[in-house]
């Protein structure tokens, strides 16, 4: 294992990259979406890997026999607490040093919605720089507006449409009312449960 400034990296066989591996490839970085292992009638077995490069989102497929190796490159994870917005920035503060850094909103993409004062975010780190951020799983809100249950009809909706404090519309049971806490999932914004 060489060191390349503070960050180890590692010499894996093509064959080894599993998704979610970053790697090293053609002077970039890159993120293994997809792997898929090949064993052709003739020749030798191949690992068939889509990349998605760090720094412009660009895709690419790439075969890489057992033989080859890449370099697998480890992130730094670190520990933020969000603290605003202003205008399209956001502003985290490293937890251990309390350094702050200013974050697109586009970085941090839909999931920008559940960020909430002094929420607990993890970093990926690249010598100093974001790759990508991780929310919590779940966050607690309040539900502002909700549609009231239509009584008398012969089949009742599973679920009514609700208004949520950060202007997020979801999906509820009828049960849920304006001023109940709900728990919602942050990767796509659906409804959990009620908060205790």
């Amino acid at each position: 294992m060489k060191m390349k400034g503070a960050y180890p990296m590692a010499k894996i066989a093509g064959n080894e990259i599993r998704p979610g591996a970053m790697i090293e490839h053609q002077g970039g970085l890159w993120i293994a979406v997809k792997t898929q292992a090949v064993k052709p009638g003739k020749g030798g077995a191949y690992a068939q890997v889509e990349l998605k490069n760090i720094e412009t989102g660009s895709k690419l497929n790439e075969r890489f026999r057992s033989s080859e190796t890449v370099e697998e490159i480890h992130l730094d994870k670190k520990d933020f607490q969000f603290l605003y917005v202003s205008g399209d920035m956001l502003t985290f503060m490293d937890m251990e040093n309390y350094e702050q850094i200013e974050l697109q909103a586009d970085f941090v993409g839909d999931q920008a919605q559940f960020l909430s004062d002094g929420m607990k975010v993890m970093l990926k780190l690249h010598e100093g720089r974001p790759l990508s951020i991780q929310l919590p799983a779940q966050v607690t809100l309040e539900v502002t507006e909700a549609d009231p249950v239509l009584r008398g009809g012969t089949a009742a909706p599973s679920y009514k449409s609700a208004l949520l404090e950060n202007g997020l519309k979801i999906q509820v049971p009828p049960f849920i009312e304006a001023g109940t806490k709900v728990v919602v999932n942050t990767e796509d914004g659906t409804y959990v449960r009620r908060a205790e």
